[in-house]
């Protein structure tokens, strides 16, 4: 039977906490009188904790002390795992559970590959850490995306190729790293924004009914 490694992005692939993260920057944006709206949330996707606050002071035209830097990071994430403590198997984005159990049944080995530092607890609370094989995430890698790193990790772990290697992402960066490392780049989104994924859809609901197969018999 064919095998390929999947590997799913966290936020706003399995899950959307990108409201959470909005909040605890806003929050935090505030405490240092920025503004902080969607539209600069926007850009934070994919972006690791330490360039979010340094674009969030760029914005503002602000400059802090390295113990300040350091403390509103510390904030920021304590804001934000208070916040996910709300979540359940129901914030779970549509089809994905279904998706994910169907890749178990045909024994497909499945990794999570993101760059959030809060990834383990996160899939405790929705109930799904089993269907993972393989967890990689921002405290088991130094570069961000695009850097294909997170995900030559994953299936380096997982023991397979790069080239037999599935990536679904919702970030433009994301989408660019599995390209960079040769893997298939499914986004998740809008098309607009990750037209460089060789294949978009909004949600896991929108595959055809047999699109395992088809994956395992794409070729990159």
């Amino acid at each position: 039977m064919k095998k390929k490694a999947f590997i799913f992005d966290l936020d706003g692939v399995i899950v959307d906490t990108a409201k959470f993260h909005f909040v605890a920057w806003q929050r935090l944006a505030a405490s240092l009188d920025i503004n902080f709206t969607e539209k600069e949330n926007e850009q934070l996707k994919g972006v690791s904790r330490v360039n979010s606050l340094k674009k969030i002071l760029e914005w503002g035209d602000k400059q802090i002390s390295e113990d300040l830097f350091q403390s509103k990071m510390a904030q920021k994430n304590q804001e934000y795992l208070e916040l996910i403590k709300t979540l359940s198997t129901d914030d779970i984005l549509p089809g994905v559970h279904d998706f994910l159990i169907k890749l178990r049944q045909s024994g497909q080995p499945i990794a999570l590959g993101s760059a959030s530092k809060n990834a383990r607890p996160i899939l405790e609370k929705l109930g799904i850490m089993n269907l993972f094989d393989v967890i990689v995430d921002g405290t088991d890698v130094t570069k961000a995306k695009p850097d294909p790193e997170v995900f030559l990790s994953a299936c380096g772990q997982l023991q397979m190729q790069a080239s037999e290697s599935v990536v679904f992402e919702d970030s433009l960066a994301g989408i660019q790293a599995a390209n960079s490392a040769g893997m298939i780049s499914i986004g998740l989104g809008d098309p607009q924004i990750l037209k460089e994924a060789d294949e978009v859809f909004q949600t896991f609901t929108q595959m055809p009914e047999d699109y395992i197969n088809s994956l395992l018999n794409k070729k990159k």
